[in-house]
């Protein structure tokens, strides 16, 4: 398999350093512009090809190739009925047999399903729905939101608020006043000489519980986590790490938020990310798996006691958008389900994940500037330290990620590293997150191009 690299396509980088963050940052000049898909492939106007290997956002789980299986029913659908909204108390049959299906599948009891357009609608809902309840049981003071450091979950005002990403609040006088963050569980940076994943993961539930003690149990709402932390490098919980702080949520009536909008439907081998970790979230956030790409749909779903809330209160809840519950996208949705079903693409992530963690820990396990590897099923970080000892990052002005990304699109390749900094923690990360249908073939190339791009600006960086 060939891949075209293409020097004309990579686009020009102009740097400049933010003034509040201090962080270096790049505003692209010119796009590639995408006119069509191919398999794990994009192609340019140009006709030039580049393997995405991160799902274009992590949310092209079948890959960019047109499937005549989900555009059969998109069609279908739009000739009977092309929109219509679940706004007042109206649905259309499509929006119900999702719900009824994603409630057949959630990793534990869930009672209603409301759909939105992105993560960060789902999100933002997610948060008037953790309001809302406390408000109706009698606790209206309980607005708090508790996020995570290095989390991330949307653009939307809320939902970057809660987000912990300073880089992203520092333009917008963000974030609102109620939300605050707790540690993140990076155990491969944040764990003490001797530390266990479970102590560690105890030291983490201490201090949330420390800090809603801080704040007044009686004015925190909720916590939201995601399963794997994406924006933060692919950070896999350490064991226990859930068990431990649900236990400190139900303590003081906190409700456990799940984002599972880049994790469900299938990225760590799982329909949902939490079927593998002991806790019951009471509420779950999903987004880009659920469309794959092919149209925007994203759904919250709430447990039996936040629907009695709201039966409680005031019987409605005061929350809609125009195109929430679309009926093109909502039948789309059921066909991708239908299509990871038939075609067993769970069982493939997790033996394609199998197969990429061996690829990874063989080629970067011992390499001295590569100080973590760490992901589940096809969702894998690698995260680039100056010192493996020490574990010293290299310093922010480097832009190695960045440098990385731009050697990577060079080669015919689209990928995200990132960079990030928290607590005078920073770190270079290379994310990859490719398509449910990857072949070996392919995998090979993400580890030949990575292995290749990362050896030659790591060569330009210590010489």
């Amino acid at each position: 398999m060939n891949i075209m690299p293409n020097s004309a396509a990579a686009r020009d980088v102009a740097y400049y350093i933010h003034p509040q963050t201090n962080l270096r940052r790049h505003a692209e000049v010119g796009p590639v512009i995408v006119s069509h898909g191919d398999g794990v492939f994009i192609v340019d106007e140009n006709g030039n090809r580049y393997m995405e290997t991160v799902a274009g956002l992590w949310c092209a789980a079948l890959g960019f190739s047109a499937n005549e299986r989900i555009a059969k029913v998109a069609y279908d659908q739009m000739r009977k009925l092309g929109y219509y909204h679940t706004y007042r108390h109206t649905a259309h049959e499509s929006s119900i047999d999702l719900a009824e299906k994603l409630i057949q599948l959630a990793p534990v009891p869930m009672s209603k399903v409301l759909f939105q357009c992105s993560g960060s609608e789902a999100n933002d809902t997610a948060v008037k729905l953790a309001w809302y309840y406390q408000a109706a049981m009698g606790r209206p003071e309980k607005i708090k939101i508790i996020g995570r450091e290095r989390g991330y979950h949307g653009s939307t005002i809320a939902a970057v608020s809660v987000s912990g990403k300073p880089d992203m609040h520092a333009d917008f006088a963000l974030p609102l006043p109620m939300m605050r963050h707790t540690e993140y569980p990076h155990y491969y940076r944040r764990h003490t000489e001797g530390e266990s994943e479970e102590e560690f993961s105890t030291r983490m539930a201490d201090a949330l519980e420390s800090l809603i003690l801080a704040e007044g149990p009686d004015t925190v709402a909720a916590f939201f986590a995601e399963p794997v932390m994406a924006a933060g490098g692919a950070i896999v919980p350490p064991k226990t790490y859930f068990a431990k702080m649900q236990a400190v949520l139900k303590k003081y009536d906190v409700l456990f938020i799940a984002d599972e909008v880049m994790c469900g439907i299938g990225r760590t081998g799982h329909l949902f990310a939490m079927e593998v970790e002991d806790a019951c979230p009471d509420i779950i956030t999903i987004a880009k798996g659920l469309g794959a790409g092919y149209q925007p749909i994203s759904s919250v779903m709430a447990s039996e006691k936040i629907i009695d809330a709201i039966k409680q209160g005031s019987g409605t809840l005061w929350n809609g958008h125009t195109y929430m519950s679309h009926a093109i996208a909502c039948a789309g949705a059921l066909a991708v389900l239908k299509v990871i079903e038939q075609d067993q693409l769970l069982t493939r992530v997790r033996t394609q994940g199998a197969k990429f963690k061996k690829m990874l820990e063989d080629n970067f396990a011992d390499h001295p500037n590569i100080g973590d590897i760490r992901g589940r099923g096809l969702f894998w970080g690698l995260e680039i330290v100056a010192d493996k000892d020490t574990k010293e990052p290299f310093p922010a002005n480097y832009n190695l990620a960045g440098k990385i990304k731009a050697d990577i699109l060079e080669n015919g390749m689209l990928s995200y590293p990132s960079q990030g900094c928290v607590d005078g923690i920073r770190g270079d990360h290379i994310l990859l997150a490719p398509p449910y249908t990857i072949t070996d073939d392919e995998l090979v190339i993400i580890i030949e191009t990575v292995k290749k791009c990362l050896n030659n600006q790591l060569s330009k960086v210590n010489s």
